[in-house]
């Protein structure tokens, strides 16, 4: 069983939704950077650059038994970046990361459900899964865009 993934088709500056998603990805209230406020703001916008590419390698996959150790090292990705991002932003957006991250746990599991279990139920529930990391991360980079122009969602 293959499910294609193909979220976030477009994000630009506005709202963008995945498939089956209602959310907005305008920045949550809790947002406290400003781009006078970090010293650092060129080091987010490139983490921030080095998580959407990691993002969109994790979102561009069929899903699919055969895929479990592409989909883990993808997810690793995404993680190792987040972490390098969270570790930079020094409290920044912690609304949106810790969403993202908490989002990224639960593909983890799905993703391990599936190595246990694989079946056309445990392929939707990392589409699933798939589905709220992506917009978690839109979430993050749309936030983030106002600071770094560079980190907006692609659109491909």
């Amino acid at each position: 069983m293959v499910c294609a993934l193909t979220l976030l088709a477009a994000c630009g500056s506005g709202s963008g939704t995945s498939a089956g998603s209602t959310s907005s990805s305008a920045p949550s209230s809790s947002t406290t950077a400003s781009p006078a406020a970090s010293p650092s703001n060129s080091v987010l916008c490139t983490d921030a650059a080095a998580l959407r590419a990691s993002l969109d390698r994790l979102r561009h996959l069929n899903v699919s038994t055969g895929m479990v150790n592409e989909i883990t090292a993808d997810l690793n990705d995404v993680k190792a970046a987040l972490t390098t991002f969270v570790n930079d932003a020094h409290g920044q957006y912690q609304a949106q990361t810790s969403s993202l991250s908490s989002s990224l746990s639960k593909l983890k599991t799905s993703v391990s459900d599936l190595v246990t279990h694989p079946g056309v139920s445990t392929v939707s529930g990392v589409v699933a899964a798939l589905g709220e990391v992506n917009t978690a991360g839109q979430d993050l980079l749309a936030a983030v865009n106002t600071s770094c122009l560079s980190a907006s969602p692609s659109s491909t």
